[in-house]
């Protein structure tokens, strides 16, 4: 379909210079984008990340987020889940239902996608020590509904060496965290085929105060570190690589972001084929985005939705391939249904009234896009050998040489704002004296206990006889190293509970302090 400026000035799918054939859309090393017509052909998909409370409080948003035009749906967990206890748990008070929505069993799954047809609809879940037990949830649910297991789709985060160097909501050490991601990998190749087993974050990694070159240097060193691991398990590249995804940052330094995803595509390309990768979707990276939430300030919060807007457009330009917008709220709470919907008309309007996506990579070309590109190339690349001169990211992470790089540039950055060398407006520089605080949302701590009356009942109900048999056969897979994920999709569809799994890994694995 034709595509035209509002003066009536036909806009081509594609730019480039006559002499120009290395550099095209589409092909390696896709600096310009993974598909020859990228937004011509599918917008990116329109993600809101939510989750908060219950999972029937959760599901209720979900279906708002549907009939406003949201084409997936981004799942938020409390930290129990993340970090494998249930809602009864001791160690829970405080937090349930809090930063995400809390999920102890497949019951609350089964609750939090109520009316929702898995087949059609893709899923992505930030959840990364716990998060072959929520994959195991989703299937779970998608089998009594009789999906097609082919048919499903979505991510689950999964990116367990970022936990160590920039998050912390981890809870096996390095080795068997990483042998439960490749027992994914493998699982998941055959048996939900179409999902994306791993998206690495460097999102995370930005909020932490990284700078653009180390949130993408870092991440692809972890890139590297998951095929690695899956390589020396006798995994083919070329197949869990095309379901190799990535998470990456948008703030509000329009031209660096944009500059950092084409660096960041032409970066991983050349790293999987240094690896062995011949397919070339196994070469592509592919990746979500979500706008800064250490840029949103709770001064002048409705400042918030221009920079939202500015990020949004760095992802586009950037040529994303899913983008979650945050609430202008967000520095005060979890985001209200009011601050969720105008994050969304954001992309709607960027998509559809801006004319950014109507062709491929339109700053190709510039002098200073392409130069800043390869600048950003360079400095990445760097960065990479270093971490590769320490034996990889593992390593690199046990000598908290990821963690330490991370703490100077957040410093550096604090230092700047605070000696007013960097404006941040409303912050160090054009003020109020008034403030006005936009309306919160707020999680009330009885939450808990109605997770904790839910586990009592399910508990009371479901067969222990073979909920003791399924943690029993988990233990002795992990001891003998067999594939656990067969054995966990069994455990939660006799109604074992998150806890309970985690705990019995925790047996094998321990604890990492």
């Amino acid at each position: 379909m034709k595509k035209y400026t509002d003066s009536g000035i036909e806009i081509k799918e594609l730019y480039t210079e006559p002499a120009d054939t290395n550099e095209l859309p589409g092909e390696f090393p896709y600096t310009r984008g993974i598909q020859p017509d990228m937004y011509r052909g599918k917008l990116w998909t329109m993600r809101q990340y939510a989750g908060f409370s219950t999972a029937e409080e959760s599901n209720k948003r979900y279906h708002y987020l549907l009939s406003q035009g949201v084409s997936g749906l981004s799942v938020a967990f409390d930290l129990p889940t993340q970090i494998g206890y249930d809602s009864d748990n001791a160690i829970a008070e405080g937090e349930v239902g809090k930063t995400g929505v809390a999920i102890d069993s497949l019951e609350d799954m089964e609750t939090l996608f109520a009316g929702i047809n898995l087949e059609e609809v893709s899923t992505s879940m930030t959840i990364n020590a716990t998060g072959f037990i929520l994959l195991a949830f989703y299937v779970a649910l998608a089998k009594k509904q009789q999906a097609d297991l082919n048919k499903i789709s979505g991510t689950i985060q999964n990116d367990i060496l970022k936990e160590y160097a920039a998050r912390g909501t981890y809870i096996y050490p390095p080795k068997p965290s990483m042998r439960i991601i490749t027992d994914i990998f493998e699982w998941c190749a055959k048996e939900v085929p179409k999902w994306n087993t791993i998206s690495i974050s460097g999102y995370h990694i930005r909020e932490a105060g990284s700078t653009a070159v180390q949130e993408i240097a870092f991440t692809l060193s972890n890139g590297k570190a998951y095929v690695k691991a899956a390589l020396e398990k006798g995994l083919d590249i070329n197949v869990f690589g095309k379901r190799l995804s990535f998470f990456f940052n948008a703030h509000n330094n329009l031209f660096e972001e944009i500059a950092k995803f084409r660096a960041a595509r032409r970066i991983w390309a050349t790293i999987m084929k240094e690896l062995g990768a011949t397919d070339p979707k196994a070469m592509m990276l592919r990746f979500h985005t979500q706008t800064g939430g250490a840029t949103l300030t709770a001064q002048q919060p409705l400042n918030n939705i221009s920079r939202v807007t500015i990020q949004t457009l760095a992802a586009v330009l950037g040529g994303t391939q899913s983008l979650h917008t945050n609430g202008y709220d967000e520095a005060f709470s979890l985001p209200t249904e009011q601050a969720a919907a105008i994050a969304l008309r954001t992309q709607q309007i960027v998509a559809f009234e801006s004319g950014a996506p109507d062709t491929v990579d339109p700053l190709a070309g510039s002098y200073f896009i392409e130069a800043l590109t390869t600048e950003v190339e360079t400095e990445t690349i760097k960065l990479i050998e270093k971490i590769d001169s320490l034996g990889g990211s593992v390593s690199a992470i046990e000598q908290e040489f990821m963690q330490d790089e991370i703490a100077k540039s957040a410093f550096e950055y604090q230092r700047q704002i605070e000696a007013g060398e960097k404006i941040i407006v409303g912050i160090n520089k054009f003020q109020a004296t008034e403030h006005t605080a936009p309306p919160s949302f707020k999680i009330d701590d009885s939450i808990r206990q109605v997770q904790a009356d839910k586990l009592q009942k399910l508990k009371a109900n479901r067969d222990n006889e073979k909920v003791k048999t399924a943690l029993q056969k988990i233990h002795a897979a992990a001891v003998s190293n067999i594939n656990l994920m067969p054995l966990v999709v069994d455990a939660v569809e006799c109604y074992c509970t998150l806890g309970e799994i985690s705990d019995e890994l925790r047996n094998v694995f321990g604890e990492y302090q």
